[in-house]
C-alpha cells in the first residue's frame, strides 16, 4: 500500500475529503437556520404560522449598542397589519389593497416593522437631522438649492414648497426634502430618491398633488424614526403603482 493508505480501498485523503463534505454540509445547514432569526415563523393568509421545513434556531439574546437587549427569533410573526384581500382563495394568490392603496402596506407600498426610534450615529446622536441644525453641512455651490422651490407632480400641479433639507451626517448626503404642503396644513418629508431637482422646480412623479396630505408624519420636528422612514418611503413607493389606475396596467 502507498503512503497514507489505510486499507487497499481507503486512504487519508479520502477521509479528509469526506470530513470536509460533512463539515461543509453542516455549515450550510447552520447558516440556513441562522438566516431565519428574522422573518419567521411564516404567516399564511389563513392566520396560521409555520417554521418552514428546515426549522428556526433557538432564541438568542443580543445586546445592542445602546444597552437594550433583543431576543430573536421572538416567536412572533411580526404583527404588521396591512389592508388587502386575496384575489383568489388558494394559497399564494395575489392580494389587492383595500381602501386607500397608498396606505394599505402591500405591493410597492409594503413596509417592515422597524424600531420606532431614530437611527443613531457612533456618538449617540440621530443620524438624520434638518440641515439647519447640522453645522458644517451646506448645499454645494455647483448644485441647485431646492429650498424655496415648488414641488410639482407629473401634471405640473404644485404639491407644496421645499422649506428644508434633511441630511444624513455620517453618510454625508441628503436624505429628505421637507415640503410645506400647498394648503399650508403641515409639512411632509419626501425621500430624495423620489425627487428630480432642476434649476426651476422639484419634480416628484410618484404622487399626485392631492395625495400629499396623507404622507405619514413624524412625531418630532427634527428627528425621524426608523419606522417612520419605512412608512414614508412605502407611501411614495406605493404611489409609483397605485397613484393612478392606469399605472396598474401593462405598458404595451
Amino acid at each position: 500500500m502507498g503512503t497514507g493508505a489505510i486499507t487497499g480501498f481507503v486512504d487519508v485523503a479520502q477521509l479528509v475529503l469526506y470530513a470536509f463534505w460533512i463539515f461543509f454540509a453542516g455549515l450550510i445547514y447552520y447558516l440556513a437556520r441562522e438566516n431565519r432569526r428574522e422573518g419567521y415563523p411564516l404567516e399564511s393568509h389563513r392566520g396560521t404560522t409555520h417554521d418552514g421545513w428546515i426549522g428556526i434556531p433557538a432564541p438568542k439574546t443580543y445586546r445592542l449598542h445602546d444597552g437594550t437587549e433583543i431576543q430573536v427569533p421572538s416567536g412572533s410573526a411580526g404583527g404588521q397589519h396591512y389592508s388587502a384581500e386575496r384575489t383568489y382563495g388558494n394559497e399564494g394568490s395575489p392580494i389587492d389593497p383595500v381602501g386607500n392603496p397608498l396606505l394599505a402596506g402591500v405591493g410597492s407600498g409594503a413596509w417592515a416593522a422597524r424600531a420606532d426610534h431614530p437611527d443613531m450615529d457612533a456618538h449617540g446622536q440621530p443620524k438624520i437631522r434638518p440641515l439647519a441644525v447640522c453645522p458644517g453641512f451646506e448645499v454645494s455651490e455647483n448644485d441647485p438649492d431646492p429650498r424655496g422651490m415648488q414641488v410639482l407632480d407629473p401634471y405640473g400641479d404644485s404639491a407644496g414648497t421645499v422649506r428644508e433639507l434633511w441630511v444624513d451626517g455620517p453618510e454625508m448626503m441628503f436624505r429628505y426634502l421637507e415640503v410645506e404642503l400647498a394648503d399650508g396644513s403641515r409639512r411632509a418629508l419626501v425621500p430624495m430618491t423620489f425627487c428630480r431637482i432642476t434649476r426651476q422646480a422639484v419634480h416628484v412623479h410618484a404622487l399626485l398633488a392631492a395625495q400629499w396630505g396623507d404622507v405619514p408624519a413624524t412625531r418630532g420636528t427634527d428627528t425621524i424614526t426608523l419606522l417612520e422612514e419605512e412608512k414614508i418611503s412605502a407611501y411614495f413607493g406605493a404611489g409609483l403603482l397605485y397613484a393612478e389606475p392606469h399605472r396598474l396596467e401593462p405598458l404595451v
